[in-house]
């Protein structure tokens, strides 16, 4: 069997791979990871999102705007993102939710546009990759209020809180909602046993690997920029939490994923 990783938060149409963003992708793919989602932060990086999903075959993308890219939020934006969101090889709404550590969009702002990008991701049936930043509590009440008007069968693919680094009693009320949890290079740090406590405890078939490149360098590239190949280090952390194989987590996050966000293989 062919082990394949998918990262499934790379923002991969950022500046920082330029440079050198077809050698970026040739050492994923070396190292196993044959996929990634490359979620928007807003409509400029969701339209270039877009346009390099069509040049690699194993690129995906989901489209929305980032809670700090929301202080001109209006009707005419939420409009732009339903255009994307009906694009080849969009497989989610994000990264959306709210950020309460920058500055940058007042919380009334945030909370319009989280809400209606929830209410577009329901009426296009597409799961959603929610960012959350010191909201948790209004994050997962905003997402416990939508999750009660989905249909069943949506339940079940809702989406994925990106990136984890809440308490453990969070994770239990998003894993109780349907949520997935995806793990990025935080939990290979030093100083994060409260973290991998709480990767420890999420079921397996609700975990989901990511880099977030070019942020949140794992160890031991720490300080350096990320890449989609690093996510191995994030799958190898996890494996070790749960006494498995490298191999095995691999195949299940894989499996995860697809499950998730349809992909196919």
């Amino acid at each position: 069997m062919r082990l394949t990783l998918i990262d499934t938060h790379c923002h991969f149409d950022f500046e920082a791979f330029a440079p050198d963003r077809d050698a970026v992708w040739q050492d994923a793919l070396a190292h196993g990871v044959t996929r990634l989602i490359n979620p928007a932060v807003d409509i400029e990086s969701g339209a270039r999102a877009l346009e390099l999903a069509m040049r690699y075959d194993g690129i995906y993308v989901a489209v929305g705007l980032h809670p700090n890219d929301t202080a001109e939020y209006t009707p005419s934006l939420l409009e732009r993102v339903a255009e994307q969101a009906k694009q080849p090889k969009c497989v989610a709404i994000g990264e959306i939710g709210l950020d309460y550590y920058w500055d940058k969009s007042p919380k009334v702002q945030q909370w319009r546009a989280f809400e209606d990008q929830l209410n577009l991701a329901a009426q296009l049936g597409l799961p959603v990759i929610i960012h959350n930043r010191e909201a948790t509590d209004d994050v997962l009440s905003i997402l416990s209020t939508w999750q009660a008007t989905l249909p069943e069968a949506q339940r079940e693919r809702i989406g994925v809180l990106h990136s984890f680094s809440a308490s453990l009693e969070s994770a239990e009320r998003a894993l109780a909602l349907g949520f997935y949890l995806g793990f990025s290079g935080p939990i290979t740090y030093k100083k994060a046993d409260d973290l991998r406590y709480v990767a420890a405890h999420t079921p397996q078939e609700r975990l989901l690997v990511e880099t977030d490149a070019p942020y949140l360098t794992p160890h031991p590239h720490r300080g350096k920029r990320n890449a989609p190949a690093y996510v191995r280090y994030v799958a190898a952390e996890l494996a070790r939490l749960h006494n498995l194989s490298f191999e095995a987590m691999a195949h299940v996050t894989t499996q995860n994923a697809e499950r998730l966000f349809l992909l196919s293989g």
